[in-house]
C-alpha cells in the first residue's frame, strides 16, 4: 500500500483531518467533527475560552473515522489550527496515553482563544511597545499572559509551558518537554520580530514577563520530531511537522499563482495576496493601516486585510433562516452543517421575495 500524509486542522469550531496520497498528492479521504468546546464566561470579563479536552476528543473522533489500514501507512503528520490563542500546560504531564493509542489532556489550562476580549484598550496601551511590525491585540498570546501577570499571577505558577492548541498537540505527539513554534504562530502572539525570527526578550524581560513560557521557534514547514507512541494506527516514529497557522495554510492550499488574490472565509475572514520576495515589513506597528503583513513561507509575507466577521456571521444567519423556515412550516433536519442548511433554506426565502444577487470575483475561495 502507498504511504500517506496526515493533515489535521484544529479550528475554532471544528476539527478536520485528511489523508493525502504521498505519491499523487491527492486527498484520499477526509472527515470533520465539531468541537463544541466553547465555555461560558462566568467571570464576565469578556473571556472566550475553550475546553482542550473537548477539542482533543473531537480530534480522536475524527481520526477514528479514517481508515485504519491507511493510517498505519502514514509517513508524516502535519498540523495547523487557530492562531493567536494560548494554552498552558505542565511539562512531562500535559497528557495521558494510558487509555490506548490516543492521548487525553492532563495538567492543562483552558484554551484562551483569539476571540478573547479581556484585554481592554487601556490595558493594551499600558503594555510595552513591541519591537516588531505587528501590533498586539486582545486575544493575542502575549497580551493574555500579561493580563494573567496583573490579575491572576498565581495562575501562571501552575504551568511551565505555553503554546497554541496545535503546538500543544505537536508537543504531546512527540513527547516534548517544551513547546516548539513556527514564526507563523509566534507572530500571532505579538512581541515577535519576523525579520530576526526572535522574541522581544529584552523588552519582555524588562516588563517582568515570564519568558520561560515563550516557545522555541523553528522555520515554518520544518520537522520537529517523531511520534512517541502509536496514534490511532499511525506508527510510532512517524515524522511530525511544526504546527502552522491556519490562515497561511488556507492560502497555500488554493493560491495557484503568485499574483492571485485569495478571499478566505472561515470563522473570521481575510482578503490577502503575496508580497514580492524582497519585501521587508515596517520596523514598528502601523496602527493606522488596515493592512497587516503576516509571515508566510521561506521568509516571505502576505498582505492581509482581516475581518473578525466571517463564518461566525454565516452561522448566525443560518440560525435565523432556520427559525424563519419553521415559522413558514418548512421543516428539515437541524443536523445539517451550516452550509448545507443555508443551501436548503435560503432558496425558498429568496424566491419568496423575488431577490436576485449576482457576485463576480476573479477568485473566490471558501475554506
Amino acid at each position: 500500500m502507498s504511504n500517506f500524509f496526515l493533515g489535521i486542522d484544529l479550528g475554532t469550531t471544528s476539527v478536520k483531518a485528511v489523508l493525502l496520497a504521498a505519491d499523487a498528492k491527492t486527498v484520499v479521504v477526509g472527515h470533520s467533527e465539531p468541537t463544541a468546546a466553547d465555555l461560558s464566561d462566568v467571570t464576565r470579563i469578556k473571556a472566550k475560552e475553550q475546553d482542550p479536552s473537548l477539542i482533543i476528543n473531537a480530534v480522536n473522533r475524527c481520526l477514528d473515522q479514517l481508515p485504519r489500514d491507511k493510517l498505519q501507512h502514514v509517513c508524516r503528520v502535519g498540523l495547523t489550527g487557530q492562531m493567536h490563542g494560548v494554552l498552558f500546560w505542565r511539562a512531562n504531564s500535559g497528557c495521558d496515553w494510558s487509555d490506548g493509542d490516543f492521548f487525553t489532556p492532563r495538567d492543562t489550562s483552558q484554551l484562551v482563544t483569539w476571540q478573547d476580549g479581556r484585554c481592554s484598550s487601556d490595558f493594551l496601551s499600558s503594555l510595552p511597545k513591541p519591537e516588531c511590525h505587528l501590533g498586539v491585540s486582545t486575544g493575542f498570546g502575549c497580551a493574555t499572559i500579561f493580563w494573567y501577570m496583573k490579575h491572576r499571577p498565581k495562575f501562571l505558577e501552575d504551568f511551565n509551558v505555553a503554546g497554541t492548541i496545535q503546538d500543544y498537540v505537536v508537543s504531546m505527539l512527540c513527547g516534548l518537554d517544551s513547546c516548539v513554534m513556527t514564526p507563523q504562530n509566534a507572530a500571532s502572539w505579538g512581541f515577535f520580530n519576523t525579520a530576526t525570527n526572535q522574541w522581544n526578550e529584552n523588552i519582555l524581560k524588562a516588563a517582568g514577563f515570564p519568558i520561560h513560557l515563550l516557545p522555541r521557534c523553528v522555520p515554518s514547514g520544518g520537522l520537529v520530531g517523531q511520534t512517541c507512541s502509536a496514534w490511532h494506527g499511525v506508527p510510532a516514529g512517524t515524522h511530525v511537522g511544526a504546527a502552522l497557522g491556519d490562515f497561511q495554510c488556507s492560502v497555500y492550499s488554493c493560491m495557484t499563482a503568485p499574483a492571485d488574490g485569495v478571499l478566505n472565509i472561515s470563522t473570521s475572514a481575510q482578503l490577502t495576496f503575496a508580497m514580492p520576495a524582497d519585501f521587508t515589513p515596517p520596523d514598528s506597528p502601523q496602527l493606522e493601516s488596515s493592512i497587516s503583513y503576516f509571515p508566510y513561507f521561506d521568509s516571505s509575507y502576505l498582505a492581509v486585510a482581516a475581518s473578525l466577521n466571517g463564518g461566525n456571521v454565516l452561522a448566525t444567519f443560518v440560525e435565523t433562516l432556520t427559525a424563519w423556515m419553521k415559522e413558514l412550516g418548512m421543516f428539515f433536519s437541524l443536523l445539517l452543517d451550516p452550509y448545507s442548511a443555508l443551501q436548503r433554506c435560503s432558496y425558498p426565502i429568496l424566491s419568496l421575495y423575488h431577490c436576485k444577487c449576482q457576485c463576480s470575483l476573479l477568485r473566490f475561495y471558501v475554506t
